[in-house]
């Protein structure tokens, strides 16, 4: 009798380590999730250390293994997804880290950027890279690490310095360490660095010169589904089971929620919020403040790009509400709590916590609360924390149309949030087209399994994923027109404000 297959999937996220395995129909057999720790050594800075997610990623492999009553050599091929532009610098041979991980959130290059500007023009890269000058991505922070921890420059001309963002760094790990693991990245999390060319996919000796990076520090840039390596004897799963699938996290939501013809988008409501619409087998320079990214290759195929719009404080403002504040126990509790009033009074709060991302790109808007008068209590708050992220969606997605030319008619949701269902209504609401969540929430870690699956002839195609897809909930627009532009327009009001 020949055992029965699964494709096993991590997702290394920004407060987490989770491992699933899927079956073929894309359900979810068995998973494991472990949190990690934030760092924090001043303000606006971001770290992690990339040993105790190396540590937590094994641990939950491990149980996910365990729960799963599955043998290792039951799964055709391992794939991973990965919180994107989170960086770290590492010694080769001992698979030491110089410093610990700096996460996507972090704001100490703001200054760096600013002086890579030419003249003073943070669009200066664009057209090469797609994205703006600014703290989110990876090339800045390499730059940092090099000029300001002690050593690495020095380590770097002896080449002795490897850089990943997370997804590099555990494929390194899972495929041997220090005894020969494979230095690979993919074109998703590539896009994300400031240093790949969109239309070549590979490494731009100018965006290199211009950071001060060394081309034999980066890793080879592949496509998001093929075989990279293979697991190492030493390591958790044993000897020679294929890793072949690798997605940036948001790309693989698109991935995942099967956004395969141009048009069609996601929006994932995690610790920040990423709305992506797939544009085809062509690059859109964005006018309107999104970024252009690659949203997959699969194997020898094209490329298929991208534009997304990143919201940096969603999910991550409801734990603020609950840890800092002390209003809620538990997470989901927010949504009982913001039910308790109508509307959120005329409050809004702008969660500019590491400044605003898109469309606005402003690293000096700081958090806000505006409207507070005696007769707002803490309902109104709770409220007013679910609305900031569908206020931001809007921002992003009007500018999407502007830019792609295409009118939005649905969007497919994922992530923590869509089990809020009066956020999910108000986003509706405030958009005025269905938002639409899947029966398979976790469309992240389903991509990056989708796409080792593929690689392996665990699936056959994408026609073959599509089949999977299935709606669990379709929310429609109640609210009228002149109702939904006042709270919008108060919203677009307090934004500005912001602004220091």
């Amino acid at each position: 009798m020949v055992s029965e297959k699964y494709v096993g999937a991590i997702d290394q996220g920004t407060t987490s380590s989770r491992f699933f395995i899927f079956n073929y129909h894309g359900e979810i057999v068995a998973s494991h999730q472990l949190e990690h720790r934030q760092i924090y050594p001043r303000p606006g800075w971001v770290e992690h250390d990339p040993m105790e997610i190396r540590d937590r990623v094994n641990d939950v492999i491990k149980i996910g293994l365990q729960k799963s009553a599955i043998n290792r050599d039951q799964l055709a091929g391992i794939g991973i997804t990965n919180q994107r532009e989170t960086t770290v610098l590492w010694n080769p041979k001992t698979g030491r880290p110089y410093y610990n991980a700096i996460v996507w959130q972090d704001t100490r290059t703001e200054a760096l950027c600013k002086k890579l500007a030419v003249d003073g023009n943070m669009d200066c890269f664009r057209e090469k890279v797609g994205l703006p000058l600014a703290t989110y991505f990876s090339g800045p922070k390499i730059k940092w690490l090099i000029e300001n921890v002690e050593g690495v420059r020095q380590a770097v001309e002896d080449g002795d310095v490897l850089f990943g963002n997370m997804d590099t760094w555990l494929i390194w790990w899972l495929t041997g360490g220090p005894a020969g693991g494979v230095h690979v990245t993919d074109v998703t999390n590539a896009s994300r660095t400031m240093l790949m060319n969109l239309e070549t996919l590979d490494w731009d000796p100018d965006m290199l010169a211009a950071m001060g990076i060394s081309r034999q520090m980066l890793p080879e840039i592949r496509s998001s589904s093929e075989i990279y390596g293979y697991t190492a004897s030493s390591g958790v799963f044993g000897d020679e089971i294929p890793v072949a699938g690798d997605l940036g996290d948001q790309q693989a939501a698109l991935f995942g929620q099967t956004c395969f013809t141009p048009g069609e988008a996601k929006n994932t409501y995690g610790t920040g919020c990423f709305m992506l619409l797939n544009t085809g087998e062509k690059s859109v320079q964005s006018k309107f403040g999104l970024v252009t990214t690659v949203g997959y290759k699969i194997g020898t195929q094209p490329a298929v790009y991208a534009l997304e719009g990143s919201i940096a404080i969603a999910g991550s403002l409801v734990q603020w509400f609950r840890d800092n504040l002390g209003l809620i126990t538990e997470s989901h509790d927010i949504e009982d709590l913001a039910r308790t009033v109508k509307d959120n009074g005329g409050i809004y709060f702008v969660p500019a916590f590491s400044g605003l991302f898109a469309p606005h790109w402003r690293s000096d808007a700081r958090g806000l609360i505006t409207g507070l008068t005696h007769y707002i209590h803490k309902g109104h708050i709770a409220r007013a924390v679910l609305e900031a992220s569908a206020f931001q969606t809007r921002e992003i997605l009007e500018a999407m149309e502007k830019d792609s030319g295409i009118p939005m008619t649905t969007l497919k949701v994922d992530g923590g949030m869509v089990g809020n269902e009066l956020l999910m209504q108000f986003q509706a609401d405030i958009l005025d087209i269905p938002v639409v969540r899947p029966q398979n929430r976790e469309t992240s870690v389903l991509g990056a399994a989708y796409a080792a699956g593929l690689a392996v002839g665990f699936w056959k195609d994408q026609s073959e994923l599509k089949k999977h897809w299935a709606i669990d909930k379709t929310w429609e627009g109640k609210m009228p027109a002149q109702n939904r532009q006042t709270l919008y327009d108060g919203w677009m009001k307090a934004v500005c404000r912001s602004y220091s």
